[in-house]
């Protein structure tokens, strides 16, 4: 690539000329009843919820108007994590959520810092936290004054906010293991309704020649495996990257 900074320029330069990015939020909501047994798992990260059922609930906009002043001190230091959340919203059961709500806190604390929450660009907008977290590497603000350190005490420091608690989930006692799952997920219908309904044929070539440039340098046994793969979304899905791949495989109707 001749210009790997392509991207990150063409965003800087259109946010200075005032043609700020823009991208529309919306919720999708399932009650938990649905969850408990709708067709697919809703936590499987290899899943949609079509949104004939589950309808698009417009929530708002995100827009980038201004470019970091200081690229270090706004970009290299900002600290996302998935674990940063308001009250009303929590974490669903979703594996994949579940590790990265700690793994990337921990992964600032390596980074940043044990008090990386503490930079202004990952302090909160218009409010200070107020608890008894004292000390640490890098401890930048009043770390608590001469207040006491302690709960319960005498002297009229913060309290626990009941109305804040996380709701309380009851958990089935066949979610808690480390086996694998037993919920009779299609592994294979999704991917054929997006390859036969949602893309487009531009889109549908492209991800043909896409796939056919890196599976092209397997080993021809893992390339056949893989194409049967492909053939159960969609037989056609199959053909096209067996024909891509200089492979004669032939597949039924619908597999």
């Amino acid at each position: 690539m001749e210009d790997p900074d392509h991207a990150q320029r063409d965003l800087h330069e259109n946010i200075a000329r005032g043609n700020f990015p823009a991208w529309r939020l919306f919720f999708q909501i399932m009650t938990r009843e649905q969850a408990l047994d709708y067709r697919y798992d809703p936590f499987d990260v290899t899943k949609v919820w079509p949104q004939a059922e589950f309808p698009l609930i417009a929530v708002g906009r995100l827009v980038l108007d201004r470019n970091p002043s200081n690229y270090f001190a706004d970009t290299e230091q900002a600290a996302f994590s998935p674990s940063n959340l308001v009250p009303g919203i929590e974490p669903s059961p979703d594996k994949m959520l579940q590790g990265r709500l700690f793994s990337y806190p921990d992964t600032h604390r390596h980074r940043l810092g044990p008090n990386f929450m503490q930079i202004p660009i990952n302090c909160p907008y218009r409010t200070r936290i107020n608890n008894y977290q004292r000390d640490g590497a890098m401890t930048v603000l009043t770390n608590g004054g001469s207040g006491v350190n302690y709960w319960p005490n005498s002297f009229g420091g913060p309290a626990p906010q009941p109305c804040l608690n996380e709701h309380a989930e009851p958990i089935p006692a066949c979610a808690l293991t480390r086996h694998k799952r037993t919920h009779p997920n299609s592994d294979f219908e999704q991917a054929g309704m997006l390859f036969r309904r949602v893309m487009t044929e531009e889109q549908r070539t492209n991800l043909i020649g896409n796939i056919v440039a890196h599976l092209g340098k397997a080993h021809v046994e893992i390339q056949k495996r893989q194409i049967c793969n492909f053939a159960r979304a969609d037989p056609e899905y199959g053909r096209r990257v067996a024909a891509g791949l200089g492979l004669k495989v032939e597949f039924p109707a619908r597999m």
